[in-house]
Formats: C-alpha cells, sequence, structure tokens
C-alpha cells in the first residue's frame, strides 16, 4: 500500500471525506442544524452547531476517525475509524455512541443510504465495501470493488453506490439491491472523492494527480466532462440545487465552484491550509470546507463566494458530515503521506458524501 506513492502515514489520515464532516439539521425548517467533523489526530468528532458556528460538543471514538456521514432522519452519525477498523454509531439525541461496528482494513469512507437501512463503508486494504445493516449494526454484505477504494456516495434513489478506487483509477458503481459491482467507469489518476447530483444524473470523481474532476453519465456510465480544478482535488459536494460542485483543492488551499450546466470553474475561493471534507447546508446557503492543515472549517457564503467565519475544530479535521432534509454533500478522503501535485504529502479525511437528503 505504501509503494504506491506513500499512499498514506496511515493511508488516510483524515476526513477525507470524508473526509468528515456532516450537517445534521432539525426539520424542514433547517433551524438548527449541526455539523459533524471527524478530527483524525484528536481521535473525537466536533459538533458545530451552524447558526452560531461554534463548538457545541466533542465526541470521542475510534482511533483516526476519517469518513463520516449522517443518516436521512438526523437520528444517527456514523464515523469511520481508519486505524481501528471499526465505525462508531453516534446518537445524535445524545452525542454519545451507542454502537462500534467492526469492518474492513483500513477503513475510510462512508455513506448512508437514503432509506437509511444501510450505511456503506469503503476499506483501502480490502478493496471492497462493507455493507452495514442501520437496523442491526452488523455487516450483512461485502462488496469488492476497485483498488484502494475511498470515497463513496449513493445516488438519491438509493439504487447505486459510486466508488472512487484511489489506485484503480476507476469508480465502481454497485447495485444496492444485489450488493454487486454492476459496471467500473474509468476516471483520471487517483480519485478520491465523489458524489452525485440531486436529480442522480450525474456523478463527479476529483482526481488527485490529473488536478481535475471527471463528470460521469449515470444513465452511461461514461465520463461526459473533464473539468480543470485546482491543485490535488479531494472533497467534492454539490448544491442542493444541483447549480453548482464545489471542489476541495489541498494544494492550492482553495475550493473550486464549478456551474454544473457549463463543466466550467466560475470562482475560486480560498480558504484555510488542505482543504479536504466539504458539506453544503441544506438550504444552499452555504458550504462548509475542513481545512485539515489549520484545524478549521471555512464557512462560505455560496451568493459571494467569500468566506463569512472560520470555526477552530480538533487535530487535523478530514470529514465533515450534513444532515438536515434532502441535502447534497460529499466528503472525500485525504491520505497522509499520499503523493499530490503540488509535491506535498499531509493527512486526509473522506468524505462523507451525501445526497439528496443520504448522509
Amino acid at each position: 500500500m505504501k509503494s504506491k506513492n506513500k499512499m498514506s502515514k496511515s493511508l488516510l489520515g483524515g476526513v477525507l471525506l470524508l473526509l468528515g464532516f456532516a450537517l445534521v439539521g432539525m426539520g424542514a425548517s433547517y433551524a438548527a442544524p449541526f455539523a459533524y467533523i471527524t478530527n483524525a489526530h484528536s481521535a473525537n468528532v466536533s459538533v458545530i452547531d451552524t447558526a452560531t458556528n461554534t463548538v457545541v460538543a466533542t465526541v470521542p471514538v475510534g482511533t483516526s476517525p476519517f469518513g463520516v456521514a449522517v443518516n436521512p432522519a438526523g437520528t444517527f452519525v456514523y464515523v469511520v475509524n481508519s486505524a481501528s477498523n471499526n465505525v462508531s454509531v453516534i446518537n445524535t439525541a445524545t452525542n454519545t455512541v451507542t454502537a462500534t461496528v467492526p469492518v474492513g482494513a483500513y477503513a475510510y469512507g462512508v455513506a448512508v443510504h437514503p432509506a437509511s437501512t444501510f450505511a456503506y463503508v469503503t476499506n483501502v486494504a480490502s478493496n471492497n465495501v462493507s455493507v452495514i445493516d442501520t437496523a442491526t449494526n452488523t455487516v450483512v454484505a461485502t462488496v469488492p470493488v476497485g483498488t484502494a477504494p475511498q470515497g463513496i456516495a449513493v445516488n438519491p434513489a438509493g439504487t447505486f453506490a459510486y466508488v472512487a478506487n484511489f489506485f484503480g483509477n476507476n469508480v465502481s458503481v454497485i447495485n444496492t439491491a444485489t450488493n454487486t459491482v454492476a459496471a467500473t467507469v474509468p476516471v483520471g489518476t487517483f480519485p478520491q472523492g465523489v458524489t452525485v447530483n440531486p436529480a442522480g444524473t450525474f456523478a463527479y470523481a476529483t482526481n488527485g494527480a490529473n488536478n481535475n474532476v471527471s463528470v460521469i453519465d449515470t444513465v452511461t456510465n461514461t465520463v461526459v466532462a473533464t473539468v480543470l480544478v485546482g491543485i490535488n482535488p479531494f472533497g467534492v459536494a454539490v448544491h442542493p440545487a444541483g447549480t453548482f460542485a464545489y471542489v476541495m483543492n489541498q494544494g492550492s488551499n482553495t475550493v473550486s465552484v464549478i456551474n454544473t450546466a457549463t463543466n466550467t470553474v466560475v470562482a475560486t475561493v480560498p480558504v484555510g491550509a488542505i482543504p479536504v471534507g466539504v458539506a453544503v447546508h441544506p438550504a444552499g446557503t452555504f458550504t462548509y470546507a475542513v481545512n485539515q492543515g489549520s484545524n478549521t472549517v471555512s464557512v462560505i457564503d455560496t451568493v459571494t463566494n467569500t468566506v463569512v467565519a472560520t470555526v477552530p475544530v480538533g487535530l487535523t479535521p478530514f470529514g465533515l458530515g450534513n444532515f438536515i432534509g434532502p441535502a447534497v454533500a460529499s466528503c472525500d478522503v485525504d491520505h497522509s503521506d499520499q503523493h499530490n501535485s503540488s509535491g506535498s504529502n499531509h493527512d486526509g479525511d473522506c468524505n462523507a458524501d451525501h445526497q439528496a437528503g443520504s448522509k
């Protein structure tokens, strides 16, 4: 695993998505959404009240938490502990861990089915995906995918899961009804993050070594566009209206804003150091960028594309989980000591990908 561009000190020491930022809301009014950020080197999760942009709770989890996702009901948060090879299940009513689920080797990213029935976890060193039954918190299936799977996202219909295979340079498309790979889509080099738009018509995969994003037509499972972004893109999330995609550029310390109608970058937003995880508020008003190198979260106004707040969190934050009504977010995975086009190595976190209410 270390042989290929030093995949990581811990291969994904981070939010990946994930790696991890998740937003949890309080009903359709989005009155008091909360964001869940995994802190890889603190072994905990920061809970941010997005109304005040302050940390209101810190939840201890396993070792090196990376990916994070929230179920559509906002009742549970799933945190992938990479070095522990398990998933911590957090009850959002009490912000306590109520279950721990063993998964594969070097677990990384996570996504939750829109019906909240299953959670899907990528296992980098096992080259597979663990399918967790959320009613029993047990693994009920294991799906072989490509080499070193990292980012993962489930489409809004819940029919397919998309897995970015870092060393496979492709995306595996899992049929969630059969838990088998229905298609494999070649993309760029070292794909890290992946998400699906609210309509379910396109998937977006970030290619770390190519500094671009592959746009996949989900009907034909072919790449229909390639968008040049910043250096070493990692996390990616789509606006709830489907109009823009937000890409975290680890090597540039920026966020690229892609107009999804034209597949062109229309804005570049400076944020903190080594942005990895990302999520968009369900109301579409703000985008949250997890800055692994700054130990902060940048809050971006989606109208002005400027940073309006910066929230300190734990050490080496990676993922960001988002919950509140229909939302689209993707946390992706970064890698400690992983090669990137900027020539630097840093830890990352993967993704919490969330689409149309799937977190």
